[in-house]
């Protein structure tokens, strides 16, 4: 038998030459995506509190919670279109301090709101715009940074419930 050969077709329109050039080809473009996207992120952690690291352990210090926790202290953080309240409802908050207000987003660190709330009639409250369409880590402290309280606003919420991190038992 005499077999003629077929019609030769161009390398590019070859199938197996795309899967033996071209998937590697793809996974070192998105290797280098990966690369630019973990630099560009910056190596700012999602819970900023300041940790030492002694051999291999991360250690905080949660003084601000115990102590928060023992005064008993509770609040609400309630958004307004340009204004953050602060009510307080558990615990002696002192009235004529100010407070540290700190707004922390899930994702960029730049866009962090460090605020001033200066007390009021009925609470504290500041200027603020503040993205509803974000979740926020919110931590609350005094000027001398002696107690710490915290939650968590969810996305689309206006208010949260700020408490101690732990019980005091």
């Amino acid at each position: 038998m005499n077999a003629s050969p077929g019609p030769t077709r161009s390398g590019w329109r070859e199938p197996m030459l795309w899967l033996v050039f071209g998937l590697p080809a793809v996974v070192v473009a998105a290797g280098f995506i990966t690369l630019w996207l973990a630099i560009r992120s910056g190596g700012s952690d999602a819970v900023p509190a300041e940790v030492r690291r002694t051999a291999q352990i991360q250690t905080t210090d949660l003084g601000p919670e115990q102590a928060a926790a023992r005064l008993g202290l509770g609040a609400v953080l309630s958004v307004q279109d340009d204004r953050v309240l602060l009510l307080p409802v558990a615990g002696r908050l002192d009235p004529r301090q100010p407070l540290r207000l700190r707004l922390s987003h899930p994702v960029r660190a730049d866009r962090d709101l460090q605020l001033v709330l200066e007390p009021g009639e009925t609470g504290w409250s500041a200027p603020a715009q503040v993205d509803p369409g974000n979740a926020w880590s919110a931590s609350l402290e005094d000027a001398g940074g002696t107690w710490r309280i915290g939650g968590r606003l969810q996305a689309g919420e206006r208010a949260v419930r700020l408490a101690p991190a732990f019980d005091a038992r």
